[in-house]
């Protein structure tokens, strides 16, 4: 199935991309959930025109991606969570959305929590390294201390 991606989809491409999946995939997951278009020849023209436009605007949003990645290098970041007993375990876990709510209250920028990767769950007290795509060619890399709420 040849399909127009209209979200970034992690491992599959970014908004734009003209992708041939599975037919399953397309018709189950991507196009219910507004992920994809199907591909047409007159949606395809559409595209490239986006896609012209959209190298216009990299240059501006890479330079202002690579400010929000040294802004991001200075921040203290801190997410409390509740504990469980003394053994240091979270009731739950760390989600990306307490990250990103974690970040603007540190006085960060305001990020999507789409772009913000975990290295798995975080379900210990703790300093743990994510990742953040800012941008296709930039990423930034914070700790986040789990503190006791």
């Amino acid at each position: 199935m040849r399909l127009i991606l209209t979200a970034d989809v992690p491992n599959l491409g970014a908004p734009g991309d003209i992708v041939d999946v599975k037919d399953g995939y397309g018709r189950n997951y991507l196009l219910p959930r507004g992920l994809a278009t199907i591909a047409t020849k007159g949606a395809e023209k559409q595209v490239a025109a986006i896609k012209r436009a959209q190298r216009a605007r990299q240059i501006r949003s890479l330079e202002q991606a690579r400010e929000v990645a040294a802004t991001l290098a200075g921040l203290n970041v801190t997410v409390k969570a509740k504990v469980s007993g003394k053994t240091g375990r979270l009731f739950g876990s760390v989600t990306a959305a307490d990250v990103v709510e974690a970040v603007r209250s540190a006085g960060g920028p305001t990020l999507d929590r789409r772009a913000v990767e975990l290295p798995g769950q975080i379900k210990t007290v703790g300093t743990h390294p994510v990742t953040v795509r800012l941008h296709p060619e930039v990423t930034a890399t914070l700790d986040v201390n789990v503190v006791e709420a």
